[in-house]
């Protein structure tokens, strides 16, 4: 009405209504400790950050935050390795108090941190065990999540995890068959747990479905293909920029198979909650693609976007809360379906998204490494 301020509602907090969640993509010591990550709990309704190592060889490097502590650890003799696990370690148990209390009255649905452990252990699949169990011991907290990779080496890690009652993020997700490996892996482990006689209650788990590195692989190899012209260009064309989008929809209606079947509901009986499907890279790498492509396309219930903070921002400003995930399902389909005639073997993409996406958290973990121990060492 004329005259009257009219106050905008902040689109973050209409994707709770939607029954999507919203995790930040960042962390860092100075957030916590300033008191921005509380404000952007209220404000936004943020519930959840996640981290990884080339997350924190961020924060660690360009913060003078860390110093005293590295310094700290140092002159009691630990190596660059141990620095920085207690570095990490402390960093998420400091995020997770902040969201202890959304994970109460969430009965722990949401509030949730996620920390990765040494990615050279990413095909090791005792390394992965071993080093869970160390990592999930030494955070003592109720909210946070182990991040495991969504590796062949890695899928029987996530069912023994589960059955040990221990959370898990999967993580670097890039395809549709290896999805439905590890929701199937998710399952088999409550139902260990299950057969052991074990709680099932406030046990979670979350699948990271990564999002715009697929449209970046692919969408120059669609591109030469439309350089080329004929049948195989209109075929590229049609598919450019979609492939992600179109996998995640897919994703979904296989969430639902599953979570929604006869032999999950037996376990929702014995207090098991869903493995969430989680949005990962939503960050646009494409100037040409809307900064929100890949948090506007796929809001729907019973999932959880995580953001970096440039995007947080921008859907903070100009997006657009509307449940879409369902919407488009047969142009999705067909989507899947025209990438081999477009020329585009999938599952070559898949691999490689899964080998590159191992290499960009071993590159800044070992970076960050030689950095600590030159601080350790003096040199």
């Amino acid at each position: 009405m004329k005259g009257k301020n009219i106050v905008k509602r902040n689109p973050l907090k209409q994707l709770v209504g939607l029954g999507q969640s919203v995790w930040l993509d960042y962390i860092r010591r100075d957030l916590i400790v300033s008191g921005e990550l509380k404000r952007l709990i209220e404000s936004d309704g943020l519930c959840g950050m996640t981290s990884n190592p080339a997350i924190f060889e961020k924060a660690i490097a360009e913060s003078k935050e860390y110093d005293a502590d590295i310094h700290s650890l140092a002159s009691e003799g630990m190596d660059a390795t141990a620095i920085y696990s207690a570095i990490t370690i402390r960093d998420v148990r400091m995020a997770a108090d902040e969201f202890r209390s959304i994970d109460d009255a969430t009965d722990g649905q949401d509030g949730y941190l996620s920390l990765e452990f040494n990615p050279h252990l990413e095909h090791d699949n005792r390394g992965t065990i071993e080093e869970a169990h160390r990592l999930w011991a030494a955070l003592e907290r109720p909210n946070v999540f182990i991040k495991v990779p969504a590796t062949v080496e890695g899928l029987p890690a996530i069912r023994q995890l589960i059955a040990e009652g221990i959370n898990v993020n999967v993580t670097l997700l890039f395809g549709l068959p290896r999805y439905r490996e590890v929701a199937e892996s998710y399952i088999a482990g409550l139902e260990a747990r299950l057969a052991q006689g074990k709680e099932l209650h406030r046990l979670a788990s979350v699948a990271s479905f990564f999002l715009s590195r697929i449209d970046t692989l692919i969408d120059p190899l669609l591109k030469k293909n439309i350089a080329q012209a004929g049948e195989t260009a209109d075929r590229a064309w049609q598919v450019l920029g979609q492939t992600a989008i179109a996998s995640a929809k897919k994703a979904y209606q296989i969430y639902k198979e599953l979570f929604r079947s006869p032999r999950f509901k037996k376990l929702i009986e014995q207090g098991a909650q869903p493995q969430r499907l989680l949005w990962a890279s939503t960050g646009t790498k494409n100037p040409a693609y809307s900064d929100v492509k890949y948090v506007e396309e796929l809001i729907g219930p019973e999932t959880v976007s995580t953001v970096p903070v440039e995007t947080l921002s921008a859907f903070r400003d100009h997006g657009s809360p509307k449940a879409r995930l369902e919407h488009g399902l047969s142009e999705a389909a067909g989507t899947m379906e025209r990438l081999s005639d477009a020329g585009i073997d999938i599952d070559a993409v898949i691999l490689q998204l899964e080998e590159e996406g191992v290499e960009k958290f071993i590159t800044p973990y070992d970076k960050l490494l030689e950095v600590l121990a030159k601080t350790v060492t003096g040199a």
